[in-house]
């Protein structure tokens, strides 16, 4: 199984996985880090409920990374706090592209 090689995972960024809603507002996990590629480009996504949003950054990540459902904290490199859209996990089905992760964001 072919994936991401670590030299291209220069980011690193925070999770904080969504638990759900509070009276006092959204509820989040504990942060973990994320070696990842963050790609900053805009483009249009659907959402799990099929709307289609768009997306100010992509967050590549090795294959076993662990998921993050939609509305997670993610904390990129710059310091600007977004939330996740979706996550796929990206199997290349032997084609000879990488396996991975990703993070489409807000």
């Amino acid at each position: 199984m072919a994936s991401i090689p670590r030299r291209f995972l220069i980011h690193t960024v925070t999770v904080e996985d969504y638990l759900g809603q509070t009276s006092k507002g959204p509820r989040y996990g504990p942060a973990r880090e994320v070696r990842c590629l963050v790609d900053e480009q805009t483009r249009a996504v659907r959402t799990p409920a099929g709307e289609q949003v768009t997306s100010t950054s992509t967050v590549y990540a090795g294959p076993g990374e662990q998921s993050a459902p939609p509305l997670s904290r993610v904390t990129l490199p710059s310091g600007r706090v977004s939330r996740v859209i979706l996550t796929k996990a990206r199997d290349a089905g032997g084609l000879g592209t990488p396996n991975h992760t990703e993070f489409q964001l807000e």
